[in-house]
This record gives structure tokens, sequence and C-alpha cells, in this order.
């Protein structure tokens, strides 16, 4: 059966078109389109059914967000991934900032340092800080929209003004019944640093190692976190992950000056794979 791909692609240009394509999908950056919806036969569980794979603790406070089936069209989502990355982009218009969730976290796996943001206000000054200290444009852009959560991934590449050389991310961003954003999760697309292979270029295969859906509380409807409920204590003692985002999340600038100070220096570099470490 074809599948209905919603995405974006922007490479060198200050505007984006939707485009909707029936089967699969080369985009201007290479990456092979693939299967794009993870399937809506697998979206019951409100009606009694078994839950989608991944949802955990479904109806409860304590839900993963695997439970949470989209509420806004598809160019919704792949909008609100574009705002996140035009914060982050010199040549974007400044009004253009997500409808964040008060709780939104980002979480960027190593070599970068980890919960590097918690709350709303942390996140979109943060972000207008960085565009002032560490000047990038995010020219090229593939964002496309999934049933499933992650409801939006994208590939990017940011071009900061200290190194021309593109830095290559993957990022994915999950979203709660309002459609505000809860979580931004990100890698950097060099070997050795990315769970996505050729063969699972979308990360849709199962187990694929991401956080965003093993964390309780981002599939309630609303996609608040408690960081202290029974729930996450469980969760965090099953997963040393979940029990370190846990951690972290309760003090995140704390950690995060940590993580800086016991990086290594050239973690950034080593990130945007302008060196071999």
């Amino acid at each position: 059966m074809p599948t209905i791909s919603f995405r974006t692609v922007r490479e060198g240009c200050c505007s984006c078109a939707l485009v909707v394509t029936v089967g699969c999908t080369t985009t201007a950056s290479g990456v092979d389109g693939g299967g794009d919806t993870a399937a809506s036969e697998t979206s019951g569980g409100d009606d009694g059914g078994a839950p989608p794979p991944g949802c955990e603790n479904e109806g409860t406070e304590g839900a993963t967000a695997a439970c949470l089936t989209p509420t806004q069209a598809a160019e919704y989502y792949v909008t609100q991934a574009e705002f996140y990355f035009d914060t982050l982009d010199t040549s974007a218009p400044e009004e253009n900032v997500p409808d964040y969730h008060p709780q939104v976290a980002r979480w960027e796996w190593p070599p970068w340092l980890l919960l590097t943001a918690y709350g709303d206000a942390p996140m979109i000054e943060g972000n207008a800080l960085l565009k002032i200290i560490d000047p990038s444009t995010v020219p090229a852009r593939d964002c496309r929209f999934f049933e499933t959560q992650p409801f939006a991934r994208c590939y990017v590449d940011f071009v900061y003004e200290k190194d021309t050389t593109p830095c290559p991310i993957y990022e994915e961003f999950t979203f709660n019944d309002a459609g505000e954003m809860t979580f931004i999760e990100a890698w950097s697309y060099l070997p050795g640093l990315s769970p996505v292979t050729e063969a699972d270029m979308w990360g849709e295969a199962e187990g694929f190692p991401r956080l965003a859906n093993r964390i309780p509380g981002l599939g309630n409807a609303t996609g608040t976190l408690d960081l202290q409920s029974p729930y996450m204590a469980q969760a965090a003692a099953a997963d040393p992950e979940v029990a370190d985002f846990a951690t972290r999340a309760e003090d995140w600038q704390l950690w995060w000056q940590d993580a800086y100070a016991n990086a290594d220096p050239n973690f950034f570099e080593v990130g945007c794979g302008w060196m071999i470490p």
C-alpha cells in the first residue's frame, strides 16, 4: 500500500512549502522517505482494544508518549518543528516560535550535553541567546509528519559563522493533545553518534532508542510531567536513562553546568563532524 508523506523540504532558502507525495520519496538531501507513517492500525487503545506499541500506563497521568495520536493536521506538526529551527536561525523571522508546553524539555545525546533546556521560558531565552553568542542559520531542512510519536522528525544542517561546514543533526519532536511541543530529542547525524541507519532513517523500527517514548507523563493529554510520581519512580528504577533525565530535570541548570564543565573541550567540533575524536 502506498504511504502518504507530509513533509517540508527546505534547502538554501528562507521559505518552505509543504510537500504531499504518495509512495517512497527522496529528499533534496538524499534521505529516503521509506514508510513515513508508522501505521494507523496501531493507533487504537482508547476503545478497549490493544494499546499502541510502546504505550505504557495508558489512560493515567503516567502514560508514555506512544499512547497519544495526532489531534492536529499534519502540516501543523511540521510547521512547529520548522518554527523551532527558526528560533536558532538568524535569517528567520523572530516571531516564529513553537507553541511550547510550560515543561518542554530538550535532550541532546552525546557528545552534546543531555538535558540542555527544561521549561518554555528557558528554551525561548536560551535559543535567543545562542543566536547572539554563536550565530547560525539552518538552511537545509527535511521535516516530516508521522502518525505515531514523535509526530515531527527532521534532518537539518546548522551552519555556524565560526565554521561554515554544515553541522548535521537528526531531531524529533513530541506533542500533547493541545498541539504543544513537550519534548525535543536530538542526535548528531554522524557515524557512531546517531541510532538511525540506512534501513531505518526515520526511527520507525521497534526498539529505536529514543528517550521521549519512555518518560512517564508525556502521554497524558497535557504531557505534564510529575518527576516525583510513582510512575516516574518505577520507570527510573527499570531504565537508567529515564532515571538520569528525572534527576537532571530537578535542577537542569546545575546539571547542564556540570555537563559543560566536564565535557570534552572539543565536543562541539566532534558533534558537528569537524573533528574526529
